[in-house]
């Protein structure tokens, strides 16, 4: 699908700047978008739209909606929302920084950033804890039917949607459990990423096997581990053709469907959660026809 934004399903970059911004000035907001469409390519700059800002432009994106607010068995996930979503990706976090300046100052004064999310490859794709992520995506086709949304709307074909949460781990409590405890929390030996059968419920592998819902959920996931003075942890990055699948993980890792928590909150809880709706690419800049800025 050539008008979707690359980055969506290329592999992980090795390094990454995740920007959240919020409305400043809404007089300027149509011109700030108008810039933003001209540096975001899709492939360094992925760029996703918040519920917010498409209410703000009255633009109904059908299947976009707000971060729900999931709590279940003790579980409790935040919903912080927010109006521009930014991927950075590239080699060089020199470069993803200037990006940042770029992008920035292209959306003042209509946004202000509220936050940044520095984040890197580890390994071969390992999280912080030393297990794969990522390890059951679709690929090729099936990749491409999972992530993207298939229209006849003018502006709509080769969109996504996307979830994204950074998640905090308590990386000493991991250390401190045993290797085959660390494996049943996972649901996969560490050594050669080898899912178990004799693994509990509450495996976060078994808690997640996409083919086990009704419909299968599958989403397409490029989350990347991060760190600074505050901590350690995983920026979760799941993309989809709706939040659905998304929604039924999440479901069912907080007990809601079975009272049985996913064993991954031993160790890390997320700390943000957000929806924003990926505009498709013509030519080489984001299509924002469907929000109608002219």
């Amino acid at each position: 699908m050539n008008n979707s934004q690359p980055g969506i399903l290329k592999p992980i970059p090795v390094s990454a700047r995740y920007l959240l911004f919020s409305i400043e000035d809404q007089s300027s907001i149509r011109e700030a978008l108008g810039r933003l469409a001209t540096l975001a390519d899709g492939h360094n700059v992925v760029v996703g739209l918040g519920h917010s800002l498409l209410s703000h432009l009255e633009t109904k994106i059908d299947g976009m909606r707000a971060f729900p607010s999931f709590v279940s068995c003790g579980i409790e996930i935040p919903a912080t929302h927010g109006a521009i979503w930014c991927w950075l990706r590239g080699d060089d976090r020199g470069d993803l920084i200037h990006k940042e300046r770029e992008i920035t100052q292209a959306l003042s004064p209509a946004f202000v950033i509220d936050n940044i999310v520095d984040a890197f490859k580890y390994k071969e794709g390992l999280d912080l804890s030393g297990y794969e992520d990522g390890t059951e995506n679709p690929e090729g086709d099936d990749a491409v039917a999972c992530a993207l949304v298939s229209s006849n709307q003018k502006g709509m074909d080769g969109s996504s949607f996307v979830a994204v949460q950074q998640w905090v781990h308590d990386l000493n409590k991991f250390d401190d459990m045993e290797p085959i405890e660390q494996d049943h929390t996972i649901g996969r030996r560490k050594s050669d990423n080898e899912e178990l059968d004799d693994a509990p419920a509450s495996a976060h592998v078994k808690r997640t096997a996409q083919e086990d819902f009704d419909p299968e959920a599958f989403v397409i996931r490029r989350s990347m581990p991060w760190a600074n003075e505050a901590g350690e942890g995983l920026n979760f990055v799941a993309f989809g053709e709706s939040f659905d699948a998304f929604e039924a993980q999440l479901n069912r890792m907080t007990g809601r469907d079975d009272q049985i928590v996913d064993a991954l909150f031993r160790f890390t809880r997320p700390i943000t959660g957000g929806y924003f709706w990926c505009p498709p690419v013509v030519d080489g800049k984001l299509d924002l026809s469907v929000l109608k800025l002219a």
